[in-house]
């Protein structure tokens, strides 16, 4: 297979009849009807005048429609683009002006977008989901070096990059995830808050449930709400943000469940500790990666031995486990620098390159900006941004040590003014013993707070930039 199109056929083959999209509100549509579905829509987008080549830019809910879209224009040979969705409006204008779409997909209140905004006026075409003659249906115009997806970085260290996909990039990602994923067994229901993630899910042939709760506030989704949809569809495993597990980890049970992934954010070790003591036995895999390169390490629960813990707890970082097999790893300077099959070589404009790409022997490097170590069992462990560093403190080794403090819930280390402050969430009588611990790993300033702010992408890294104007 050299196309995510082929993955998918290939998954419709062998799981015809089989649910492959459950949405939060139970709907559902199976491998075989997707097929169908998407092969309408390509007849109606080919008839609009939409080809090979052309970019559209798909503003669609997260639902069954979003992803027999995605593979009616793959079929077409057409490239999707993907605004940035936690930028909202700003993240659409700016998908226009980088990416120069041809179309503007649309459905519901999103049509309304290409009505008064300037720059969606001015695109060739405005369009929606709309069937035509699945017997007319383009097929079998599509290579593994075309373009299949436009999407772009979160923007939290500067302005989205975008980064274009191909076909045999995005078959090289499902590849390297594939092996985390892989099913227990044909009845794995998962529950998945990434949405490119269900494209892996999709050709593993495994049933997707989309979350009911709005996926830009993680944070505001109920532990209630999230067990419920767990119980009423019947759903075995979660592919979810550290937000998530935040919610769940606090609650007195948890539903049965055969496993959970997590990543987008740190995964703190006293979350995956809460999780798997209300459910023993549970399989818990943290994953690292970045929007560059996804996966890059991953780290299975019952791995963390007690040794780990109280190097976590004494200041020494954040464990993140063995590199995949996809990818190579290597420090430089405390960086890590990542190349690999799955690994993005080059942004859209090829200007931004000079700031994160390293040519070396005929291989493109990807500088990921996070500072780490490996220690002498060959994991790596994370220590947080590498400009994040404030004299000889890490972010991360402070932040998760103090995870371990009593009363402590979440914390973040902030340079204000070349000084390291740590802003502490939680139980104000124990800011007394917060200092002391803190002296102890080289900080000498912290401060209760109500509120870390938080990522808009996935609620599950600190917003530096707003804690340092909201501690000065």
């Amino acid at each position: 297979m050299t196309t995510i199109l082929d993955a998918l056929a290939d998954a419709v083959a062998r799981n015809g009849p089989k649910p492959a999209i459950v949405e939060g509100s139970g709907r559902t549509v199976s491998f075989d009807d997707l097929d169908r579905q998407s092969r309408a829509l390509a007849a109606g987008f080919a008839a609009r005048g939409i080809g090979r080549g052309d970019r559209v830019l798909i503003a669609l809910p997260v639902g069954i429609s979003l992803y027999a879209c995605l593979a009616a224009l793959w079929r077409i040979g057409a490239t999707v683009v993907f605004p940035e969705p936690a930028m909202g409006l700003s993240g659409l204008r700016h998908a226009v002006r980088v990416a120069k779409p041809k179309a503007f997909l649309s459905s519901g209140w999103y049509r309304l977008l290409g009505l008064f905004l300037p720059e969606l006026r001015r695109l060739d075409l405005r369009i929606t989901p709309k069937n035509g003659n699945p017997d007319n249906a383009p097929d079998g115009a599509v290579s593994a070096d075309d373009i299949a997806l436009i999407s772009f970085t979160s923007g939290s260290t500067g302005a989205p990059k975008a980064i274009a996909r191909s076909h045999a990039f995005m078959m090289a990602q499902n590849e390297a995830i594939a092996p985390l994923l892989e099913p227990g067994s044909e009845n794995e229901r998962d529950l998945v808050a990434f949405p490119v993630f269900v494209l892996v899910c999709l050709a593993l042939g495994v049933t997707s449930v989309l979350p009911a709760w709005k996926m830009t506030r993680h944070d505001r989704a109920s532990a209630d709400d999230i067990s419920g949809q767990i119980r009423r569809l019947g759903v075995t495993r979660l592919l979810v943000p550290p937000a998530i597990c935040e919610t769940l980890s606090q609650e007195n049970e948890l539903p049965q469940l055969n496993a959970i992934f997590t990543g987008g954010g740190p995964v703190f070790p006293d979350t995956m500790q809460r999780l798997v003591g209300l459910h023993p036995g549970l399989r818990l895999t943290a994953v690292y990666g970045s929007t560059e390169a996804e996966p890059i390490a991953h780290l299975e629960f019952d791995e963390i031995s007690a040794d780990d813990l109280e190097m976590m707890k004494g200041g020494r970082g954040l464990l993140t486990g063995h590199p995949v097999d996809a990818v190579d790893v290597v420090i430089e300077e405390d960086e890590i620098l990542v190349a690999g099959s799955h690994v993005n070589e080059s942004y859209l404009d090829t200007a931004q390159n000079a700031e994160t790409k390293i040519a070396r022997n005929g291989r493109i490097w990807h500088r990921t900006g996070d500072a780490g170590r490996f220690d002498d069992k060959g994991r790596l462990w994370l220590l947080g941004r590498t400009g994040a560093r404030i004299g000889r403190v890490d972010p991360f080794a402070i932040e998760t040590a103090a995870r371990f403090w009593p009363g402590a819930n979440r914390s973040a280390l902030a340079d204000i003014g070349g000084k390291a402050v740590l802003a502490v969430e939680g139980d104000a009588e124990r800011l007394g013993e917060w200092q002391n611990a803190a002296a102890a790993l080289g900080v000498g300033d912290v401060r209760l707070v109500r509120e870390i702010p938080l990522d808009k992408r996935h609620r599950s890294k600190t917003d530096y930039a707003a804690l340092s104007r909201e501690l000065k």
